[in-house]
């Protein structure tokens, strides 16, 4: 299943069969960090590709030598576990490479020279015309002739998939009382601190919700949120009767995606909030300490689209739900991904 940053997101392979495009085979290299695992492997899916995810981690001087003639990186185009990526069988039988990152994109910038076209995801922040294609978020001011942009970041949370899930996990969340109250919790990271603190009124707020509407509460966590920080909101939400997911069987992640009524999500994930809106339920975006000013330029466009609402800080509960509807622009980016790369 295509997530963010949750547990259960799939590990320990570096392979992921992600489409069924006959003759197209991406071969796709970044950081194996769960939002770009979901963001590039969304876009695979979603191209009707085939692909397979080769992480990578190139040293501080492998990038500067990627950065130079391709004869100069040649020998720094390695995956994760030391391996050479131009040796890869999987390598050699693609038709497309797809990096994603600042760090793939250096890979990948350096995989254009084997005569394969080059998506990159995310601002590369490089030459632009090191790449065919860069598909971005318009908040991360990038623009150029080979550049795509949405409002959302890349997933695979398809009608389709939102539809499974959904037909998945109704049976299972059958005999909880609706409304469905649901919160998706990310944890601190470069930009945002999720704490203690934080949990604490994040607890409050979910417990304060579920007097005022009645029915059930329903918290699914992520690999980054803190053990100190999952024990206060696990306290405080279980006391009210909610349940908070322990990493024990499957992550019900896109099952609350689908099946929820109200939504609450932290701030500190586009990819997650993207996964979020993809689906019918009102969202919440609960702002952290920290600052980004791309994320806050990306949660202004979807205020403005109507489809989210930031709590503040004197807010003691979610809004009442609205009517929302479904928000990603992934269908367009790979209308004209398809289009501009001619398969």
């Amino acid at each position: 299943m295509a997530r963010a940053d949750y547990a259960g997101t799939p590990e320990g392979s570096n392979m992921s069969s992600c489409g069924t495009q006959a003759g197209v085979a991406a071969f796709v290299v970044g950081e194996d960090f769960a939002g770009m695992r979901s963001q590039a492997l969304g876009l695979v899916a979603r191209a009707g590709w085939n692909g397979t995810f080769h992480p990578i981690c190139p040293s501080k001087l492998a990038r500067i030598m990627l950065r130079g003639p391709r004869w100069i990186g040649k020998p720094f185009l390695r995956g994760s576990d030391g391996a050479d990526l131009e040796e890869c069988p999987a390598f050699a039988h693609s038709s497309v490479v797809v990096s994603v990152g600042g760090k793939g994109g250096e890979v990948g910038a350096g995989l254009r020279g084997s005569h394969r076209p080059v998506v990159q995801i995310q601002n590369p922040r490089k030459n632009l015309s090191r790449f065919d294609l860069i598909v971005a978020c318009r908040h991360d001011d990038i623009a150029g002739p080979n550049v795509l942009l949405g409002r959302t970041a890349l997933h695979g949370l398809t009608p389709e998939a939102l539809e499974q899930a959904r037909a998945q996990w109704k049976p299972q969340f059958a005999e909880l009382p609706r409304p469905l109250i649901a919160a998706l919790v990310g944890g601190s990271n470069g930009r945002f601190h999720f704490g203690e603190a934080e949990a604490h009124r994040l607890g409050q707020v979910l417990v304060e919700t579920l007097k005022a509407e009645g029915g059930s509460l329903v918290v699914t966590p992520s690999r980054r949120t803190s053990p100190a920080a999952m024990k206060v909101l696990t306290d405080i939400v279980e006391k009210a009767g909610g349940h908070v997911w322990n990493g024990e069987g499957e992550n019900p992640y896109e099952g609350l995606i689908a099946c929820a009524d109200n939504l609450i999500v932290t701030i500190d994930s586009v990819s997650m909030i993207s996964e979020a809106v993809a689906g019918c339920a009102p969202v919440t975006i609960y702002p952290l300490p920290g600052r980004s000013r791309r994320i806050n330029d990306f949660i202004e466009e979807l205020e403005l689209a109507g489809r989210v609402h930031v709590l503040e800080d004197t807010e003691t509960r979610l809004p009442a739900p609205w009517l929302a509807l479904p928000l990603d622009d992934t269908p367009y980016i790979i209308a004209e991904l398809h289009k501009r790369l001619g398969f």
